[in-house]
């Protein structure tokens, strides 16, 4: 008998997923360190020294550089075998291929030792992030209102014109990082009561002082405490804004709730349609300026504590509101199609002929017709489905709409839409579709005779041009080896909404 396997079954019309054919075999084969600015200021607050515990700790991890343990060689191999993937990754000591070095070819694997020592050069040098997150939360929390309202001057001036953008970063760098440099390489004359006359500020005249250098913190020292304290307060803030987000958005946009996120739907696609049209239109200038500083001023102390108190009063009784309109408005105008989606799949009954005068054997049920002209015809493979017809199941996510299989009794148009050449089709009856059986020496075309070819005494009776395809009812002549038919049945979707949330 021949072999069986899973095939995919689709609508000529609209495509379907695959179906499933239970109980039939298939086969399936399957580092330099370099320096960055990481100086702490003033922002940090002081933590508590470590002297009396930096020299077991020092020791405990000259220690661990110097020989690995055995468990972490045996967490580094579990590791580096689960994050390959799916064994396709080659190893790290092996050699591109091609000579030629692709892009992140040279990384290393995961490796304890090496995530501990990259983690170490990291927090050495993480120090200039949260200076300038210190920086930022400080100037906009009016700490210094003189500051703050300096930038809001600067934050005018490049909304009301745009084209002052690109001279920002290039005024950053020269009063932000080159003057405060200079006057650190030629700083100004001490100030000293006892001398009778002040000595102004001079730039003349060679460098007094060293130039200022951003190393990287030494390890164990205090900015590198400050650093994993900080490290350790970014996570967590990034933690709860990555769950206050899943939390307040994911479940209105994944069609969890299918009314609610169909009315965002609406909102969202009525919004692409105004923005497409009076995007030209609107004052982004004013709009930014307007963002900027209000987003600004709600950072002062007083005005925070205005916005407290209207959302205590205020705020939660009308959110409640709307919350309730919202809704309510969503159960009665958001209507969802209820009836699942049908669709037509289809199955081909093959029967194979058992001798030249024998009977015709039932060989099994596939998802090709596996007409004379097909690919598998020709390279001389055999067909592959389900030997019964309790073994067609449905496509993943879908169930059966009807009982039962339904023959398909306009064998002629799907054998036209399919193009298949070299069988009979059968119009009444059972609607087989056999095999044209030829001769050895027939020739299907039309035979033309040479001009310069001599006659004979004989007659050159040249083979008749047949049909890509005939219609009849009792065939007396040959028929080939294969016979198939179409079956057909309905599928409609499964409701997993019950499924997902039980």
């Amino acid at each position: 008998m021949d072999e069986c396997g899973a095939d995919v079954f689709v609508n000529r019309d609209d495509p379907i997923p695959t179906v499933r054919l239970d109980g039939a075999a298939s086969s399936s084969g399957s580092a330099s360190a370099s320096q960055a600015p990481t100086n702490h200021d003033s922002d940090h607050s002081d933590v508590e020294s470590p002297a009396p515990r930096r020299r077991g700790i020092r020791d405990r991890l000259s220690a661990f550089r110097d020989k690995a343990s055995i468990q972490d060689k045996l967490v580094e191999k579990l590791l580096t075998q689960v994050l390959q993937d799916d064994g396709s990754e080659a190893p790290p000591d092996a050699p591109p291929k091609g000579g030629a070095s692709a892009p992140g070819s040279s990384k290393p694997n995961f490796s304890l030792p090496t995530m501990s020592y990259n983690f170490r050069r990291f927090n050495s040098r993480i120090g200039v992030v949260f200076v300038f997150q210190a920086r930022a939360i400080r100037l906009l929390s009016w700490k210094h209102p003189t500051h703050t309202l300096s930038f809001l001057a600067i934050y005018t001036f490049v909304c009301l014109d745009p084209y002052l953008l690109p001279l920002l970063p290039l005024a950053i760098l020269l009063f932000g990082v080159m003057i405060p440099n200079f006057v650190a390489r030629h700083p100004a004359a001490p100030f000293s009561l006892s001398s009778e006359q002040a000595i102004g500020y001079s730039p003349h005249g060679p460098p007094l002082a060293p130039a200022r250098t951003v190393k990287p913190v030494k390890e164990l020292s205090h900015d590198f405490f400050r650093n994993m304290r900080d490290l350790q307060n970014c996570m967590e803030d990034f933690s709860q804004l990555h769950d206050g987000v899943v939390t307040l958005v994911v479940p209105r946009v994944n069609f969890s709730n299918e009314a609610l996120s169909s009315a965002i739907f609406v909102f969202v696609f009525i919004g692409c349609l105004f923005m497409s049209i009076a995007a030209n239109i609107l004052p982004w200038r004013f709009i930014f300026l307007v963002a900027g500083w209000a987003v600004t001023v709600m950072g002062h102390p007083l005005v925070q504590k205005q916005i407290e108190a209207a959302n205590e009063t205020h705020m939660k009784q009308n959110g409640e509101k709307a919350r309730s309109w919202m809704e309510n408005w969503v159960e009665g105008d958001v209507i969802l199609d209820s009836a699942p989606e049908t669709r037509e799949v289809e199955i081909f009954e093959l029967q194979r002929l058992s001798d030249p005068e024998g009977e015709w054997e039932p060989w099994m049920f596939s998802a090709s017709p596996h007409d004379p002209m097909s690919a598998a015809r020709i390279s001389g493979d055999r067909p592959v489905g389900a030997r019964f017809f309790e073994d067609v199941q449905p496509p993943q996510g879908w169930e059966w709409s009807e009982k039962k299989w339904a023959l398909d009794l306009w064998s002629r148009e799907w054998v036209e839409d399919r193009i298949i050449t070299g069988v009979e089709v059968e119009t009444e009856g059972e609607r087989w579709v056999y095999d044209i059986y030829y001769e050895p020496e027939d020739k299907v075309g039309v035979v033309e005779e040479s001009k310069q070819q001599t006659p004979t005494k004989g007659k050159t009776k040249a083979s008749r041009s047949k049909p890509s395809w005939e219609e009849g009812e009792d065939y007396e002549g040959r028929r080939g080896e294969w016979r198939r038919r179409r079956w057909v049945r309905l599928v409609k979707r499964k409701n997993l909404g019950a499924t997902q949330e039980s």
